[in-house]
């Protein structure tokens, strides 16, 4: 009988370490996951109108999401524009500036048809046509002075106003910039001003990470180093807070080519002395996986 219970006793302790074994999950590499972030910042200078953004919302690409001050931007392209239309309004019409000269023209030009006719029929003498003939050529000497002095005043009226017009164009660059706009699809991280405050070029407005794929950053050792290549398939366990594990299949995209000691947010004291190589294992995301979460792969 004592034999017995010693036999169930031990096959009761073996049956546990059993089931602790296959429990256990081990793993090649361990780290924890971060996201691609990128902090948006102004583009202008003034009081922020309006920024419809929170921690933790999900923004589209091109998305508008606020606006910044522009009225003091619009006036000066007003005053600018009205600068132009000044400018432009004193160029020269040339065509009723020539007008009279060209009348007189094409008045001596019958009178001289006139007088040939009468020298013809010796009714004029030929120094009257002779006289007729130098007229017209002065009327065409002073249309064409008249013609060419006309043009250089209007030419350089319009070389004046290009600088303006390129003032203009900046300035609409500027007013465009105004709108804020998100340039890429993600969550918004962290906000780092409010609706009313004054910002300006290049002040941080909020930091944006795509977390539809993240990525897991591991650290493996020399030894491992021949076991992992890029584009590498490999297994990625979270803890699913029951005890157990969350698998799912992750991508190697980056290896260090340099080793560098281990990360004292991980591993022992004594196995921080070691190096490693630090790697990245892109995963796909479905809400579970968050930035700061720790994994572990296993390939």
């Amino acid at each position: 009988m004592y034999k017995i219970k010693t036999i169930a006793l031990v096959a009761g302790i073996a049956t546990m370490f059993t089931a602790c074994n296959d429990n256990k999950v081990s793993f090649d590499a361990s780290g924890s996951f971060e996201a691609e972030e990128t902090i948006i910042s102004s583009e202008a200078t003034g009081t922020i109108k309006r920024l419809e953004i929170d921690e933790g919302q999900t923004l589209e690409a091109g998305q508008n999401i606020g606006y910044i001050d522009s009225l003091q931007l619009y006036l000066k392209k007003k005053q600018l524009e009205a600068q132009v239309v000044a400018i432009l309004g004193k160029k020269p019409n040339i065509s009723v500036q020539l007008s009279a000269l060209q009348e007189q023209l094409k008045t001596a030009e019958k009178e001289r048809t006139r007088v040939a006719n009468l020298v013809k029929g010796d009714a004029a003498t030929p120094k009257q046509l002779d006289d007729i003939n130098a007229q017209i050529e002065v009327l065409k000497k002073q249309i064409e002075a008249q013609q060419s002095s006309l043009s250089i005043s209007s030419d350089g009226l319009g070389k004046d106003v290009v600088p303006l017009q390129v003032q203009i164009e900046q300035l609409n660059d500027q007013l465009v910039k105004c709108n804020i706009i998100n340039p890429t699809n993600g969550t918004v991280l962290a906000k780092y001003a409010e609706t009313n405050e004054m910002t300006a070029t290049g002040k941080p407005l909020y930091k944006i990470a795509d977390l539809s794929n993240i990525i897991l950053r591991a650290y493996i050792t020399g030894n491992q180093l021949p076991q992992v290549k890029l584009n590498q398939k490999v297994k990625v366990l979270t803890d699913d807070g029951k005890g157990g594990f969350n698998e799912t299949e992750g991508t190697i995209i980056w290896i260090n080519s340099k080793s560098e000691f281990t990360p004292k947010t991980i591993q022992t004291k004594d196995e921080r002395a070691n190096m490693v190589y630090a790697i990245k294992v892109k995963v796909k995301n479905d809400g579970t996986y968050k930035v700061g979460m720790y994994g572990e792969i296993s390939f």
